[in-house]
């Protein structure tokens, strides 16, 4: 791993930094005592916690909240930034309309979310983790950074970790081979748990069926296929579409826009575009 900047210091509390990490490195559990926002210019990184894992990417940052445990793994040649923001001060559930320049916190600190990131909130993300950002320049980006936060679009996908031991045994039997379309009854009778209390374990646990969660878990694990650099049809075969253009039409759906363009953003090379 390479660094390419140093912490803030005019904001010791709640560093901003760029980092590049090689393919498969992994970042090791730990906290924050301060929010974190994480971004993904090229490549994807994945982030897991106690509640489930997220994925950061060229149009998706994934925000930790403060003292939350957490670690990553990164998927492809990745440029990774974070900025921090102070924990003292969450957005609860308005928007602030005050508050000192680049200072609180844009987004509620209770769990982890995904936010979708548009050209002009990538750009700021890239310039406010800039190696060597003078002081006064930071604290004029940051405000900016915290106007456009507390209006970006939060995306819903996520993938959720199963604590009753019966349902972690059942997801893991899917995620093992997502090219095998399993149905709940046959997913029961390997897992040795009723139908019904199946299907009620993803209802309470998840707040899904289990259709809709296996459905979610391969967009998920194709969007780490395509950073990879697996083609379009073979992220599909391998996470079980029938075809490459159901997939194309489900994935478009769930992310808002087609794999192909997803898988571009994120083996995207060299400085960041618009």
């Amino acid at each position: 791993m390479s660094q390419n900047s140093q912490p803030d210091l005019r904001r010791p509390d709640a560093p901003a930094r760029t980092r590049d990490h090689v393919a498969g490195e992994v970042i090791g559990r730990h906290q924050h005592d301060y929010h974190q926002l994480i971004y993904v210019s090229t490549g994807v990184l994945a982030v897991q916690t106690e509640e489930g894992a997220w994925v950061a990417s060229a149009d998706r940052a994934v925000w930790t909240p403060a003292g939350m445990w957490h670690e990553h793994r990164v998927y492809g040649q990745s440029s990774v930034h974070t900025v921090g923001f102070p924990a003292g001060d969450s957005q609860g559930g308005g928007s602030p309309a005050g508050g000192s320049p680049g200072g609180g916190s844009p987004l509620p600190g209770g769990s982890p979310t995904i936010v979708a990131v548009d050209g002009l909130l990538r750009e700021l993300l890239i310039a406010c983790t800039e190696p060597g950002l003078p002081g006064p320049e930071s604290e004029r980006l940051r405000a900016v950074l915290n106007d456009r936060l507390r209006r970006a679009h939060v995306q819903p996908l996520t993938l959720p970790t199963a604590h009753d031991p019966r349902l972690a045994h059942a997801c893991r039997l899917v995620v093992d081979d997502l090219s095998r379309p399993r149905s709940v009854s046959w997913l029961s009778r390997r897992a040795g748990v009723g139908e019904r209390t199946l299907t009620r374990l993803f209802r309470t646990e998840f707040g899904t069926t289990y259709p809709q969660w296996r459905t979610t878990t391969r967009v998920f694990h194709a969007m780490i296929l395509l950073a990879e650099g697996a083609t379009v049809t073979e992220a599909a075969r391998r996470c079980g579409w029938a075809t490459t253009s159901a997939f194309i039409d489900t994935f478009a759906r769930t992310m808002g826009r087609t794999p192909g363009a997803y898988r571009a953003a994120a083996n995207r090379t060299g400085p960041a575009g618009p």
